[in-house]
């Protein structure tokens, strides 16, 4: 039997796709489904749906196609389950790119992370070993039971890859006030080089949670995919897996799952408001909220909708800022993160950012 030697990244695909995560998909896009969801944001079945899920096989493989109808799948020398093919093609990974992405720059770190892949794919259902599952992750029908447990009616998913600041806190806050509780859930799978690693963003929460959300509604628990940094379309898919988890709401900022200058601040604001008015219903409400600032003459967080001062008392509360004080070994001022939360990054040295 053909075997395929999975990567990391495919690896925590194929986890998701068994786990439930990826509902309603049980195996990877053919190449008829990837279109789908690039031009309509639908699955074949009608699903929404906003970024594709591939699965790249090496040429020695895709040169063999016509022998294949079952791989086996291998990881860290183990293997984990296998895949029953439906059939190989091969992308137009340009097209794909520019579709996805909105930009061909190489720049764009999920332009450059797809650049490392072969264009050959193969399409099919999956079956994961459950010893794996359950030595890897735990299942999106175990997280929702969890949250179900919580007795919580209206549960608020918060996406997010950095240790939390004071705009993160004041949208947390904000939503402790009007809804049943708020699950933060930190993407701890593949993110670009200079992100803060997994352990920095959870240490971070850590100390949060001990110091400041002790006793409050609040759960937090890490999940394990891959950043694309697609912006308005990863935006809408963070929330449809906030759906399949248990949460009722989720929180989409200012320029929800960007980077650099590629996509404008509320880009996502815009586009659900479009979808929501043309009928995409993804079966999760989303919260639409503006960015937190730090004003000098209230003397704390707000936002354009709570306070009227203008710009020169306002400062933004800026993670590319708060990364390169840390980077530089300072600790970010008190009004952009709270000591307890840059004490428990900072104590990581030289852990604290993603280096390859």
């Amino acid at each position: 039997m053909t075997t395929l030697k999975l990567k990391s990244e495919q690896f925590l695909d194929c986890l998701n796709i068994a786990g439930g995560l990826f509902n309603p998909l049980d195996g990877f896009m053919s190449c008829k489904e990837i279109n789908s969801v690039l031009n309509d944001l639908y699955l074949l079945n009608g699903s929404p749906w906003t970024i594709p899920i591939s699965l790249d096989v090496p040429y020695e493989i895709y040169f063999r196609k016509s022998q294949i109808d079952i791989m086996s799948l291998e990881f860290d020398h183990k293997g984990v389950g296998s895949l029953e093919v439906d059939g190989f093609y091969e992308l137009d990974q340009q097209a794909y790119i520019k579709a996805l992405y909105g930009t061909e720059d190489e720049e764009h770190p999920g332009v450059k992370q797809e650049m490392t892949k072969s264009k050959y794919r193969v399409a099919g259902k999956i079956k994961i070993n459950e010893k794996v599952m359950r030595n890897y992750i735990e299942s999106a029908e175990i997280i929702k039971s969890q949250l179900k447990g919580k007795g919580w009616d209206s549960i608020v998913g918060f996406q997010t890859r950095n240790p939390i600041h004071r705009a993160h806190e004041y949208l947390q806050r904000t939503v402790l006030e009007l809804f049943d509780g708020l699950f933060i859930n930190p993407l701890t799978g593949w993110k670009k080089k200079g992100d803060f690693t997994e352990k920095a963003v959870l240490n971070g929460y850590e100390a949060m949670i001990e110091n400041y959300y002790s006793g409050l509604n609040v759960f937090m628990k890490p999940l394990r995919t891959s950043m694309k940094y697609a912006g308005p379309k990863e935006a809408i898919h963070h929330a449809i897996l906030r759906k399949n988890i248990g949460c009722t709401h989720f929180i989409v900022g200012r320029d929800h799952a960007g980077v650099s200058n590629y996509y404008g601040d509320y880009e996502a604001h815009s586009l659900i408001n479009k979808l929501k008015m043309n009928g995409y219903n993804i079966g999760i409400k989303i919260l639409l909220m503006k960015e937190p600032v730090y004003c000098n003459f209230c003397g704390h967080v707000v936002t354009e909708n709570s306070c009227s001062h203008e710009s020169k008392y306002k400062e933004k509360i800026s993670g590319t800022q708060i990364r390169l004080l840390l980077k530089r070994g300072e600790m970010p001022p008190a009004r952009f993160m709270r000591e307890e939360v840059s004490k428990a990054v900072m104590s990581l040295g030289k852990n604290i950012f993603i280096n390859s």
